[in-house]
């Protein structure tokens, strides 16, 4: 187990390289380039995290506590701010004691997000790794707008060992939920996993699938924990950051997972999220393989960020 997350911290290391490359190796050029600690100096910093997808408003939270702590530690040396910006950014994404309750009960996790963030292969991730720590997981296919995504995730239901429950291709997804609610409850299921459809341009229509189904487990399924965890890519950055607002407004979100970590300039976006939205990142992916989903631990992911040396 230790063996795995030193394999994923190494991945995510790598993964972090670009943002590294624009955000810290920008950060600490203006640390050893100014003499003083001015406007100018806070200027340049401002710019140097919104180039890395902090956006303005956590930007502005991050840099609004450092200048307090400058001012309460007296402190004059520009290069004496690294570590306390460090900080700063860590504070910003805080997990709560009670973030994975879902994973301790039994418990339906709705997955929600736009088409091609990687969803499907989320829902199929997230089962291989509760089923490999011992939990009993059945999965439904209540996609089913998209045609390839029954078929897509039925090959990660094979790969990951689990049951799969499943409809027609424009069969009502509540209809689908309803079958693997029943049979989760059949079954003595731990964690029913139902991947939903991802119509973000029609608000309206998502709003009524999502709120049908949510009715559905409720009803059938008063004593499961509810969790709904919204999938974003993250290297679209902001973007992914309004997409998490859009589902906000849509439904009542308990956890982000952020794909596609591995390459992107845009790494920041893990604090933006957090520190804007207070909905917390619960799981990051940086690969394409069953093991490249992890818990998200946001020292891991700072050190990842703000390692000098690779």
């Amino acid at each position: 187990m230790a063996e795995e997350k030193k394999g994923f911290f190494k991945r995510l290391v790598a993964g972090l390289a670009k943002t590294r490359d624009t955000v810290v190796s920008g950060m600490d050029a203006i640390f050893s380039g100014f003499s003083k600690i001015d406007e100018d100096f806070y200027e340049e910093l401002e710019e140097t995290l919104i180039m890395g997808d902090l956006g303005v408003a956590t930007t502005e939270k991050i840099l609004d506590r450092l200048r307090e702590q400058v001012k309460e530690q007296k402190i004059h040396e520009p290069m004496a701010c690294r570590d306390l910006l460090i900080s700063t950014i860590r504070e910003q994404m805080k997990t709560g004691e009670d973030d994975y309750e879902f994973e301790k009960r039994k418990s339906v996790v709705l997955v929600v997000g736009v088409n091609g963030v990687g969803k499907t292969t989320t829902v199929g991730k997230l089962a291989g790794k509760m089923k490999n720590e011992g939990r009993k997981v059945l999965i439904a296919a209540a996609d089913t707008f998209r045609a390839a995504a029954g078929t897509q995730l039925s090959v990660w239901a094979e790969r990951a060992g689990v049951e799969m429950i499943g409809g027609q291709e424009g069969a009502d997804p509540a209809a689908i939920v309803y079958d693997a609610v029943q049979a989760a409850k059949a079954r003595n299921v731990d964690i029913l996993l139902c991947d939903t459809a991802g119509r973000l341009h029609n608000k309206k229509n998502l709003m009524q699938e999502l709120g049908k189904i949510s009715r559905v487990i409720e009803r059938e399924y008063p004593d499961a924990y509810l969790e709904t965890l919204l999938v974003l890519d993250g290297s679209t950055g902001q973007n992914a950051l309004m997409q998490a607002r859009q589902f906000s407004e849509v439904t009542k979100l308990t956890g982000i997972v952020l794909t596609k970590l591995d390459g992107t300039a845009k790494g920041g976006i893990a604090v933006a999220i957090q520190s804007e939205l207070d909905i917390p990142v619960k799981y990051i992916g940086v690969g394409e393989t069953i093991d490249d989903l992890e818990k998200f631990d946001p020292d891991q992911y700072v050190e990842a960020l703000f390692r000098t040396e690779n």
